[in-house]
């Protein structure tokens, strides 16, 4: 699926919930889901600055696209890193650079989100942005 039809599916099983409440219980699910970042990455070098909770993310370059794995010492902000990590891992680092993320706002989760969670959140998606710039930097390089 490209990151569009991702996004689309992220916020039609949004839809689903009338209640906030539930679309937390919903991320809950979506934390326990999330494959947990290996052990040997959770350490400093990978923990996202600007998170009021600790997540650490993990991004690995294969066959042309970046897989991210990652977890967080609080809930609530690791269901937000896994559907992160739903939308954009598996895909090249163009289509990462270029998606709008605009799921976010669609399915309301940022205007649901403490001033805080939110700022993790723009964080998040920029340390995963950078990643993918830079595993763009180094293949482009290495192709010359």
């Amino acid at each position: 699926m490209t990151i569009s039809e991702l996004q689309d599916q992220v916020v039609s099983e949004f839809s689903l919930f009338e209640e906030w409440e539930d679309k937390y219980r919903y991320l809950d699910e979506m934390a326990r889901s999330l494959p947990i970042i290996d052990e040997k990455y959770k350490t400093e070098q990978y923990v996202i600055t600007g998170c009021q909770s600790t997540v650490w993310l993990y991004a690995e370059y294969r066959d042309g696209k970046i897989f991210f794995s990652a977890d967080s010492d609080a809930i609530i902000t690791k269901g937000i890193v896994s559907l992160l990590i739903r939308v954009l891992s598996g895909h090249t680092p163009d289509e990462i650079l270029n998606a709008s993320m605009d799921f976010i706002e669609k399915s309301g989760l940022r205007e649901h989100l403490s001033p805080t969670r939110s700022n993790g959140l723009s964080s998040m998606i920029k340390q995963m942005k950078l990643y993918a710039l830079a595993y763009k930097t180094k293949s482009e390089a290495g192709d010359q």
